[in-house]
């Protein structure tokens, strides 16, 4: 890894998304204002929910979830880690995760920068 993508770290977390606009405002204060917020659906130890719709019962195992990825460089990513923790944590199963990753490498579409100056 050169010296120009040392540091950079992608922070993805998969959370309730009852639970994003804690987590977004937690990042801002944490000084890692940008992110992606995607909609997903996954499964892990929250139980799957029956029902019944037209006399038919169905499982639901897929929950709804949200996945943020956000790129930081000059945040320390265990910062942004305990953000997003303290922010999207209820106590129950269904919570979600949180990974890091090393970033490779970045570069800034509208300007051609590369390594943290893209971050």
């Amino acid at each position: 890894m050169s010296e120009e993508t040392d540091g950079i770290k992608l922070v993805m977390a998969v959370i309730r998304p009852d639970k994003l606009a804690d987590v977004k405002r937690a990042l801002a204060e944490a000084g890692a204002p940008s992110l992606t917020v995607t909609n997903v659906s996954g499964r892990g130890s929250q139980p799957a929910k029956k029902g019944q719709w037209r006399g038919e019962e169905y499982t639901v195992d897929l929950h709804q979830k949200v996945k943020i990825e956000c790129v930081v460089a000059d945040t320390p990513a265990e910062d942004v880690v305990d953000a997003i923790v303290e922010a999207a944590h209820t106590g129950e199963k269904g919570d979600g995760k949180v990974f890091v990753i090393p970033v490779e490498s970045a570069v800034q579409v509208r300007t051609g920068k590369e390594g943290k100056p893209a971050v």
